[in-house]
């Protein structure tokens, strides 16, 4: 199973069905390795590469993110065989073109048509919405707050890649990669204030507070000032250091104590 550079998808938004089949090929996964992350987890992780200085190809990232070699035989892969690893790529490739072309587009509002809408669950929501047995069975497991997931597949990609994440030279770009990042390591923490409204639904049961719509929203430009960022700037240029040749009848560099012409310069 081998893997190349994420190609251009080809034009159209994934649907319910698409991210539905996502979902179903992760659980599947799980059945095998038990920390295979959810979908917003890989969502938050996807936005990252893509706003990430340097890109990165599919046989850095994945064994990250989902803790195999994708180079490996079948039998080594979490996936149960190279059509469903075939489709999952798929469908990432698909998603990523998604992402990567509403980061470029020059949006003046997070409502604007194109605009990146992360596929973030209101966990809060779904799990008020079971019936009273099927929440009793949960027990008292702490529930996230809206956005965290991803945010937390977000940095999890920084973590794992810092020297592409550090701060450029530039103290106004530097001083906007520290913002955005301190606006996404925000939306990693719970949200303990009173909630007041709902994630999707405005006349529906409150969820989250009116400052974690906040902090989404500032999380979700900081994602914005990433990828115009690293586009503006390029990928880092490594520092060519220049080593000075010695005469022919110097001592050599090597330290033998012979003429250079009688040792490493004798070729």
């Amino acid at each position: 199973m081998t893997t190349e550079p994420t190609p251009t998808a080809p034009d159209g938004a994934l649907g319910l069905e698409q991210f539905d089949e996502l979902d179903t090929i992760l659980d599947d996964l799980r059945t095998r390795d038990d920390e295979i992350p959810q979908w917003e987890f890989c969502e938050g992780f996807m936005a990252a590469l893509v706003c990430c200085r340097r890109p990165l190809v599919p046989a850095e990232y994945l064994p990250v993110l989902l803790g195999f070699d994708p180079a490996g035989a079948c039998g080594t892969s979490v996936f149960a065989d190279t059509a469903q690893f075939e489709r999952f790529m798929e469908l990432w490739t698909q998603r990523w073109s998604e992402v990567a072309t509403a980061l470029d587009l020059p949006i003046k509002s997070l409502n604007d048509d194109g605009s990146y809408q992360p596929e973030v669950m209101d966990l809060r929501a779904a799990i008020a919405a079971l019936e009273p047995e099927q929440r009793a069975e949960m027990g008292d497991a702490p529930i996230p707050s809206f956005g965290q997931i991803w945010a937390i597949g977000f940095m999890y990609a920084v973590e794992n890649w810092p020297e592409e994440w550090q701060p450029p030279r530039d103290a106004d770009a530097a001083k906007m990669v520290n913002g955005a990042l301190e606006c996404i390591v925000t939306l990693t923490e719970d949200d303990t204030e009173e909630p007041t409204i709902g994630a999707f639904e405005e006349d529906g049961e409150p969820t989250l507070s009116k400052q974690r719509l906040n902090d989404f929203a500032d999380a979700l430009w900081a994602v914005y000032d990433l990828r115009d960022v690293w586009l503006h700037i390029g990928p880092r240029v490594e520092t060519v250091y220049r080593v000075e040749t010695p005469g022919r009848n110097d001592l050599c560099s090597c330290g033998s104590g012979k003429k250079y012409k009688k040792c490493c310069g004798a070729n």
